[in-house]
């Protein structure tokens, strides 16, 4: 059984420059609470081996993702759920005067720093 209280501050920064608290996992899959400051974007990245589910609790922005022929952007607000497929490119941004802040579970559990790679984005 795993327990694990939030951190106050960040425990690591994601390649796509995101603040990351890191939550519960299992061998099956991990969690993670994303947080981008206001006025900031994310770096554009790919996921190599891994796909995520993202539940946005707080802040205003958008979210670009391409797959193959398919490209949307959607507005981030709390509330909001997006899936992120496995080499799906992706980049948010944070619009409000607020954090956009994220619940983040990826399957199976997060391997490490090379797991995203760097793409062109649209911001």
């Amino acid at each position: 059984m795993i327990t694990r209280q939030i951190s106050n501050e960040p425990d690591a920064i994601a390649p796509d420059g995101s603040e990351v608290r890191i939550l519960a996992a299992t061998a099956r899959g991990s969690m993670a609470q994303f947080t981008l400051p206001a006025g900031k974007i994310s770096l554009a990245v790919a996921h190599r081996t891994v796909e995520e589910v993202w539940f946005f609790t707080a802040g205003q922005g958008r979210l670009w993702r391409k797959k193959d022929q398919a490209e949307e952007i959607v507005q981030i607000h709390p509330g909001l759920s997006i899936s992120i497929q496995i080499g799906t490119h992706f980049q948010f941004r944070n619009d409000g005067t607020e954090p956009v802040i994220a619940i983040g579970t990826t399957m199976p559990p997060w391997p490490g720093m090379d797991e995203a790679y760097r793409v062109e984005g649209i911001w």
